[in-house]
């Protein structure tokens, strides 16, 4: 059958559990599944169970609909069905659930058949004002009812321009950017604080209107008129100033097949009174009247109540809004204090809520030429080059102005007013760069003192400046010695020591840069052995910067040379005379021997076997001599070193371990017949896994009446992960009729007594004990199971057990009878020998 565009075949079966999807609205009769009983007598079936009278049941088992199926209505229908023999039952019940599939036959549907919106003129694009809602009866959890909402038309669109949107997934309605910048309301009464609609109405008629005579506001034709558009802005749905047409459809909209709704959305646009007034410019200095009005705000609200707060936190706030929304100026203000203040507007009703969004209001302070130019230095110094050619800069002149940098008031204008001794300089009348008119002679002048004004639109500044004429670079520094012959120096001389001191001189005029005299050494320093040091008076120092080294270099040959800071003027150039040379000779010392390392660290595992080689040191004399070596403070007798070739070996019979020291250091000693050097050697064990965890405590005790678990704690002197966690376990693995063994913690276990004994007993319990890495002994723990005194201790009742003593008392008691006789025998045969020395001691006193 073809039924909705789904084939459905006829089944039959046992009678057994079943579960059938059937399509709602499935037409009927409908034939759904034949269920066939394994009793032959069976003459009929009953069903029972939510049918609603739409689902029935044929003697020969044809499950089939009566009725059309609704999802809406019931989604799952669950029947019990049962095989009968006349109206006995021999078969069954089976359960029977007929699962209702949705198909797409309910139309979405808007709540409301009109909605209202109002919007304010430039409210953000995107913010919503409105929303309309729609449900589908489909199943939610299916394409049938995901609804999704489009705008079809707006009405008037006289510009084919869209003001509105629509959330497509919400319903949601907002301006476009258009919207945003183009919407304007209609005009209307403006209410006032406290005011009616009838009283504003009535003032508004007599601002614009010239009443006729004394006819009443209620038959004036004029009046009337208003009133009644007024009253059309008082209720949108008479006249809205537009009117959507929105449409929801089911499976997304995707779908040629999607069923669909429709709803209408008048808006209204209202004036948006909260108009933000800034930026508000006010001019600094301001003269009137204080608090000075110098914007307004009104709030969509008639009752509004206003607060100003500044939106940086100044010491200082000359501003205040009344409740009117004036916004008032307390004093003056000053620019150079501060250019630009933020205020913000808040709007709120009796209860301190806002009733419209924030205002962020710029008030920016313009400048007023109310500041004069001041020089940056109470005396501007310059200096200049003699025979530096005409128009070569001398440098800016440098003034401030604290008026705004982008108005006249900071425009600086710059003069030359006085110069002394001549006139040879020129000043940019915009920029303050002072220029020489002539090539300047020091003969002529060396300084020259110019006074410079300096002009504002309204102000007027005059500042000092001082020319210095500077020698030009045109003597050549010249060593008084060009050649300082030959010097010695041991190889330990030590650093900073001063082998010579060079001077030159420069005939340049003192104390400037041409004729101040700098050394460098430029040939024979290659390894920077030697370094010069310079003073102000053309005095240089030859010092020793590293340390020497008659086996690396045993003399050296250096040439020093002479320069100026300043370069020097064009045409001249440096000559042997601005040179000198040096030669040094460096003397042999015997020097002590020299470990190829000075850093001696190694680790090595704790199990490293006799005769393994720790570590071999490498030194040499730098004489060449031979050295020995010897080790000190090797406090554990671990180690031995070879005196000639200075290999480090564990000795025999020496077992390092690292539980009796962790870490352990000692000196090796190079030495030839005089000298010797030390190092000393940091040596670090390494664990390895050779201990086992080992039982705290090997016996304990449990009283009968309070049999009470045993704490059983081990210890391992390896570290990780040689040491805890530890595996407790009864030894073998097997489970023991009278104890169980669980773990506590890494290093615990709890040993519990299942069943008491009825008398005194002792255990020997075998308990193997494994560390992290598996590795463990078994160990005998000794548990006595006794009676206890009150104060739980084991005791034995008198006549109880009278002579008879367990094994490890017995073993005990011989053990200590053993060692009394031997200390008995022991004490005997002492005092006998101390008698016969003092016999003896007694004869050779008479001899």
């Amino acid at each position: 059958l073809r039924n909705t565009g789904l084939l459905y075949i006829h089944q039959k079966g046992p009678l057994e559990n079943k579960v059938l999807d059937v399509p709602e609205g499935t037409p009927v009769p409908y034939a759904l599944y034949q269920f066939q009983s394994s009793h032959l007598e069976v003459d009929g079936f009953r069903l029972t169970g939510a049918t609603e009278g739409k689902i029935s049941i044929s003697e020969d088992g044809w499950l089939y609909l009566e009725q059309t199926l609704d999802w809406a209505h019931t989604q799952t229908h669950t029947l019990e069905l049962e095989a009968l023999v006349g109206s006995e039952p021999v078969e069954g019940p089976v359960i029977i659930t007929i699962n209702v599939l949705d198909v797409n036959n309910h139309a979405p549907s808007f709540n409301q058949t009109d909605y209202i919106g109002i919007v304010k003129e430039r409210t953000p694009a995107g913010v919503p004002f409105a929303r309309v809602f729609a449900t589908d009866l489909d199943d939610p959890e299916s394409p049938n009812a995901h609804l999704s909402y489009t705008l079809v038309s707006q009405i008037p669109n006289r510009d084919n321009t869209l003001f509105f949107q629509i959330n497509s997934n919400t319903g949601e309605i907002s301006t476009t950017a258009e919207g945003e910048r183009l919407l304007k309301a209609r005009e209307s009464v403006i209410h006032s604080r406290g005011g009616d609609f009838s009283d504003s109405l009535k003032k508004r008629f007599d601002d614009y209107c010239t009443p006729t005579g004394d006819i009443p506001y209620e038959l004036n034709p004029f009046y009337s008129c208003v009133q009644r558009a007024e009253s059309r802005r008082l209720n949108p749905l008479e006249d809205p100033d537009f009117t959507l047409i929105v449409r929801v459809e089911d499976m997304g909209g995707e779908s040629v097949n999607a069923l669909n709704g429709n709803a209408r959305v008048k808006i209204v646009v209202q004036e948006n009174l909260w108009v933000n007034p800034g930026p508000i410019n006010l001019r600094e200095q301001l003269k009137g009247i204080y608090p000075m009005p110098i914007g307004k705000v009104q709030s969509n609200d008639p009752s509004a109540f206003y607060r100003l707060v500044q939106k940086e936190r100044e010491l200082t706030f000359p501003f205040n809004v009344t409740e009117e929304g004036d916004i008032l100026l307390t004093e003056e203000l000053d620019r150079e204090d501060k250019a630009m203040y933020i205020l913000v507007v808040f709007a709120e009703d009796s209860y301190g809520n806002q009733v419209d969004p924030p205002l962020e209001v710029q008030v920016v302070v313009d400048d007023v030429n109310d500041n004069a130019p001041i020089c940056e230095e109470e005396l501007s110094v310059f200096e200049v080059q003699e025979n530096e050619p005409t128009g070569s800069p001398v440098g800016h002149l440098m003034v401030h102005d604290a008026d705004d940098d982008n108005t006249p008031n900071a425009l600086l204008s710059y003069s030359l007013v006085t110069q002394t001794p001549s006139s040879v300089f020129t000043i940019d009348g915009i920029s303050g760069r002072i220029q020489a008119k002539q090539m300047l002679q020091r003969r002529d002048a060396t300084e020259y003192h110019l006074t410079v004004r300096v002009n504002d639109p309204g102000f007027s500044t005059e500042c000092k400046v001082l020319i210095k004429v500077i020698d030009i670079n045109n003597e050549l520094p010249i060593f008084e010695i060009n050649d300082y012959g030959s010097h010695n120096l041991s190889e330990d001389t030590a650093l900073g020591h001063t082998l010579l001191t060079v001077k030159a001189t420069d005939a340049d005029d003192p104390g400037t840069g041409s004729s101040r005299i700098e050394f460098h050494i430029t040939a024979g320093n290659e390894d920077g052995v030697f370094a010069m040091e310079t003073d102000d008076n053309g005095e240089g120092r030859l010092v020793v910067a590293k340390p020497l080294n008659y086996e690396t270099a045993s003399s050296y040959k250096l040439q020093i040379d002479a320069r100026n800071p300043e370069p020097l003027v064009s045409g001249l150039e440096y000559g042997a005379e601005s040179s000198a040379v040096v030669s040094v000779a460096i003397s042999d010392v015997d020097e002590a021997p020299v470990f190829d390392m000075d850093i001696l660290d190694v680790t090595v595992p704790e199990d490293t076997k006799e005769g393994a080689t720790l570590l071999k040191i490498d030194a040499k004399d730098p004489e060449g001599k031979e050295i020995l070596f010897k080790m000190e403070g090797d406090t554990k007798g671990w180690l031995e070193i070879d005196p000639a070739t200075g290999e480090i070996k564990i000795k025999n019979k020496a077992v390092l371990d690292r539980e009796t020291v962790e870490a352990f250091h000692f000196t090796v000693v190079a030495f030839e017949k005089e000298l010797s050097s030390e190092r000393e050697v940091s040596v670090r064990l390494l664990d390895v896994n050779d201990n086992v965890p080992k039982l705290t405590e090997n016996q304990a005790f449990i009283c009968v009446k309070k049999p009470q678990p045993i704490v059983l704690t081990a210890l391992d002197a390896d570290a990780d992960p040689f040491g805890a966690p530890f595996t407790f376990s009864l030894a073998q693995g097997k489970k023991s009729p009278n104890w169980d063994l669980s773990a506590v913690d890494g290093t615990s276990a709890k040993l519990t007594l299942k069943k008491s004994p009825t008398e005194d007993k002792t255990f020997l319990i075998p308990i193997n004990i494994k560390d992290n890495a598996g590795m463990g002994i078994t160990q005998k723990f000794e548990v006595r199971v006794c009676n206890c005194t009150e104060l739980g201790y084991c005791f034995t009742e008198p006549g109880v057990h009278a002579g008879v003593l367990g094994m490890p008392t017995t073993i005990g008691i011989l053990a200590l009878l053993f060692t009394a006789l031997v200390l008995i025998i022991a004490f005997h045969r002492i005092k006998k020998d101390n008698q016969k020395k003092a016999l003896l001691g007694e004869t050779d006193a008479i001899l």
